[in-house]
C-alpha cells in the first residue's frame, strides 16, 4: 500500500468540492465460503447496476460515464477490490485509447494509471488535463502526489502551490506538509498540519481520515509513540475499515512489539495481500508457527500469481514477504526494484532492511544517499542506516 492509495478513496470527495488479488485455488470442500458477493438489495450496487444501465444504453455519455467510474473509483479503493478499477476503465472504454479525451476522462484515466504504477503515462496525462483547465484542483493534487510518491519534491511543491487558490486551506497544507515531512521540515510540517486540522471546523471523514493518518505517520517516524497512537485511534474511529489506515497502524503496532492486537485488526481483513502480510508478520513475533505457515503459503501463491500476470505494484509488499521467509538475495532485488518506482518513507524501509540482513551496506548506498540529500528525518530509518554502517 502506497500514499497515493489514498486518492483513489478521496476522488469522489474532492472531485465536486474542488468543483471541477488473490491466485486462484481449489476449495477444501463445497461448504467453503470463497467470496461474498455484494448483495442486491444493497443501495450502493442498485446504484451502481442503475448506471451500468444507462451506460449501455448511452455509451458515449461522458457525463454519465465519468461518474460511473468514479463510483467505481471510490469503491474499488473502500473494497480494496482491484475489479471495481477494471470497471471504471471499461466505462471509459470510448476514450481510452484517446490521446487526448475530455479532461474528466483523461483526469480518471491517469487516476488509475497511477494506481498500477504507470507513474509515466500518468504524468502526461496530468499534464494535459492541466494545460486545457489550469485551474483543475483534483488534477494538480494527483499531480502532486504522484510526484511526491517518485521523489520528485521541487515539482511537488510547486504543484502543491497551485492549490492555495483553489483548494480549501486543508487539503493544501495536506499537500505542502506531505513533501516538507520528509525533506527536513518534518516538525514544522506536522504542527502546522495539526493545528490546520484543529481550526478547520467541520470537515469530510475521508478527509479527517487521510489527515489524522499523515499525522501519525509522521509522529511516528520521530518515535513520539503516544501521539502517533492517539492520531491512529482518531481516525480509526471515522472509518475503522480503511486499508491504508488499518495497514500503517499495524506496521506501527509491529513496531511497537504488539503483535497480539495486530492479529486482532485483521482477524477478518485477509482477503487484502498486503493486510494478510502484516497478520503473518504478527504471527511471526508470536511464534505461532503452523498458523504463519499457512499465511506464507496463501500469501506465496497470491504473490506468484501477481507475478505471472506481470503485476509489479506490490514489490514492496513482496519484498517484506520475502525478508519474513528469510530469502534475503529476492527481498533485496525486490527491494531494490520497487526503489526505481517509488520513494516514500517505507520504500527506504525495506530497501534498507533488506540490505542489513543482506549484510550488504553497499547495496543501501543509494537510499542512505538520498536521505543524505533530502535531510529525511525517520527514527526507524536511522537506527537501520547506523546498524548497516554497524556490520560493515
Amino acid at each position: 500500500m502506497t500514499r497515493i492509495q489514498t486518492l483513489l478513496a478521496l476522488f469522489a470527495l474532492l472531485s465536486p468540492a474542488l468543483g471541477a488479488h488473490a491466485a486462484p485455488y481449489l476449495p477444501a470442500s463445497g461448504a467453503q465460503v470463497i467470496e461474498t458477493l455484494p448483495r442486491r438489495g444493497d443501495p450502493v450496487q442498485q446504484e451502481l447496476r442503475r448506471l451500468r444501465a444507462q451506460l449501455n444504453v448511452q455509451p458515449n455519455d461522458v457525463a454519465l460515464a465519468t461518474t460511473l467510474a468514479r463510483r467505481y473509483i471510490a469503491l474499488g479503493r473502500s473494497e480494496t477490490d482491484p475489479r471495481y478499477l477494471g470497471y471504471a476503465q471499461a466505462a471509459l472504454a470510448p476514450w481510452w485509447k484517446q490521446a487526448a479525451p475530455p479532461p474528466p476522462v483523461r483526469l480518471l484515466r491517469a487516476t488509475l494509471l497511477q494506481s498500477t504504477h504507470q507513474f509515466p503515462a500518468a504524468l502526461a496525462d496530468l499534464q494535459g488535463v492541466l494545460a486545457v483547465e489550469p485551474q483543475n484542483a483534483q488534477a494538480w493534487l494527483t499531480l502532486a502526489t504522484v510526484q511526491t510518491v517518485q521523489g520528485d519534491y521541487a515539482n511537488a511543491t510547486s504543484s502543491c502551490a497551485r492549490l492555495s487558490s483553489l483548494a480549501n486551506e486543508l487539503i493544501t497544507v495536506t499537500c505542502v506538509a506531505q513533501v516538507g515531512g520528509i525533506t527536513g521540515r518534518a516538525l514544522q510540517s506536522e504542527q502546522l498540519l495539526a493545528l490546520t486540522l484543529e481550526r478547520s471546523g467541520t470537515t469530510a471523514p475521508e478527509l479527517q481520515v487521510w489527515v489524522l493518518t499523515l499525522l501519525a505517520e509522521m509522529a511516528q517516524r520521530r518515535d513520539a509513540v503516544t501521539l502517533a497512537e492517539t492520531r491512529f485511534q482518531r481516525a480509526l474511529a471515522l472509518d475503522p475499515h480503511d486499508s491504508y489506515l488499518l495497514g500503517a497502524y499495524c506496521d506501527f503496532l509491529l513496531d511497537q512489539k504488539r503483535p497480539s492486537r495486530v492479529e486482532a485488526l485483521l482477524a477478518d481483513q485477509t482477503r487484502i495481500d498486503a493486510l494478510l502480510l502484516r497478520r503473518a508478520l504478527a504471527l511471526q513475533q508470536q511464534g505461532k508457527t503452523a498458523a504463519l505457515a499457512a499465511d506464507v503459503a496463501e500469501l506465496d501463491a497470491r504473490f506468484n500469481a501477481a507475478m505471472l500476470r506481470g503485476d509489479t505494484v506490490h514489490q514492496r509488499e513482496q519484498a517484506r514477504f520475502e525478508l519474513l521467509r528469510r530469502d534475503t538475495a529476492k527481498a533485496l532485488t525486490l527491494a531494490r526494484k520497487n526503489w526505481t518506482i517509488q520513494k516514500e518513507p517505507a520504500d527506504m524501509r525495506i530497501y534498507l532492511e533488506a540490505a542489513l540482513q543482506a549484510r550488504d551496506r553497499e547495496a543501501a548506498q543509494p537510499v542512505i544517499d538520498w536521505i543524505a540529500k533530502h535531510k529525511t528525518e525517520d527514527a526507524a530509518a536511522a537506527k537501520l542506516v547506523r546498524q548497516l554502517g554497524e556490520s560493515a
